[in-house]
């Protein structure tokens, strides 16, 4: 049994009234109670930050009006936190955590990490001169089911990866809502506040980086087609890409917002020459592996074929769905233990697992390489 240890302190900059990723961290955080939200600057205007602070509970004393005023007051406390989840919108991302990291709190970063690949640099950079945690909520990378595609690849059982597809299908974004003054589609698709890249950096990097988690493989080049549908978009709200991997293993990517018929159509597909995988998020529990030559194989969060990097994070029995919310909070989790490590002063579990600044500046990198390739005609980018 793992002895009882104190939950890690957190914070939160951004998230506040009708903030939707907001309460999805403040979940994922509370699920296995390695965290206790105690303050919190949860709005830019400090009227809604502080009324937002009061909806959910927080001490009055530690409910901020600005970031810059929660990294003081809590920094001045015997009790203060040890962590800041920062949940603004994309322009905000680095500021406050570069701040964050300066001020000695270790940073759970929502992504794409910043708006511009020197930013995510730079953060990284800042992260690993400060000796704090840096972790970016790729969140689908914590399914039990991803994590059993990735120990099956890492095995060998799929022999050499040749082709690997990933897609990424919405329909929220089908009409012209943020001009309705739709708050989560505002913000996403002005490039003030979500950076060059709109489908392509919202939804787009989560697939990228899926592929990458579960692979291994490294890109090496792609080729982008971005388009904006919706009239009077300013993003991309569209997107087809095809990579090229190191070693010689092809990818193609399909993302779209406004992809009608579409909730949220993640899916991946690994493809070797001995065999290959294929998950869906609307089906999260189940994995399919397809060995060259045999019937298709279903393995199941918890049941049969299932091994240890995902009983690793899977909380009940077989049968009972786990989702959303129990992947993100894999990920909480996971930073969780590298902050107990740090605490304690000892070294990471080598089988804690979640994304780090690195990864935000992979995804960065991503949308940058990408922006470029489709505003150049769709040519070939090298990264």
């Amino acid at each position: 049994m793992t002895a009882w240890r104190k939950p890690i302190g957190l914070g939160m900059v951004g998230g506040g009234q009708n903030a939707f990723i907001g309460d999805v961290h403040r979940m994922a955080a509370r699920l296995d109670g390695h965290y206790d939200f105690r303050a919190g600057a949860l709005s830019s205007d400090p009227e809604r930050a502080i009324a937002s602070a009061r909806a959910l509970g927080l001490a009055a004393d530690r409910s901020y009006p600005t970031y810059t005023e929660l990294l003081a007051g809590e920094a001045a406390r015997d009790d203060g936190i040890e962590a800041v989840a920062v949940v603004t919108p994309n322009h905000m991302h680095f500021p406050v955590a570069k701040a964050c990291l300066d001020s000695g709190f270790h940073v759970i970063c929502d992504k794409p990490m910043t708006v511009t690949v020197d930013e995510a640099r730079e953060l990284r950079q800042a992260a690993e001169v400060s000796g704090r945690i840096l972790g970016v909520t790729y969140n689908y990378s914590g399914y039990p089911m991803i994590r059993q595609a990735r120990e099956i690849v890492a095995r060998g059982d799929l022999g050499n990866v040749r082709v690997v597809q990933g897609e990424y299908a919405q329909d929220w974004l089908a009409e012209n809502i943020e001009e309705s003054g739709q708050k989560q589609a505002a913000w996403r698709t002005d490039p003030a506040r979500s950076g060059a890249g709109g489908c392509i950096g919202d939804i787009g990097t989560h697939i990228y980086h899926l592929m990458h988690f579960v692979t291994g493989l490294e890109t090496r080049a792609l080729c982008a087609d971005l388009t904006t549908f919706v009239e009077g978009r300013q993003l991309d709200d569209n997107a087809h890409l095809m990579l090229r991997f190191k070693g010689g293993a092809r990818g193609m990517i399909w993302t779209s917002q406004v992809a009608t018929g579409n909730e949220n159509g993640l899916k991946l597909r690994v493809c070797g020459d001995k065999g290959g995988v294929e998950w869906r998020h609307e089906n999260p529990n189940e994995l399919i592996f397809s060995p060259l030559g045999e019937a298709p194989r279903r393995i199941t969060r918890g049941g049969h074929g299932a091994g240890e990097a995902a009983a690793r994070v899977t909380r009940i029995p077989a049968g009972h769905p786990e989702g959303y919310i129990e992947g993100f909070a894999n990920i909480y989790s996971e930073i969780a233990e590298a902050i107990f490590a740090h605490r304690e002063g000892g070294t990471v579990d080598p089988q804690v697992s979640f994304p780090t600044g690195l990864d935000g500046e992979m995804g960065m990198v991503f949308i940058d390489a990408a922006v470029r390739s489709s505003a150049a005609g769709g040519i070939w980018v090298e990264l």
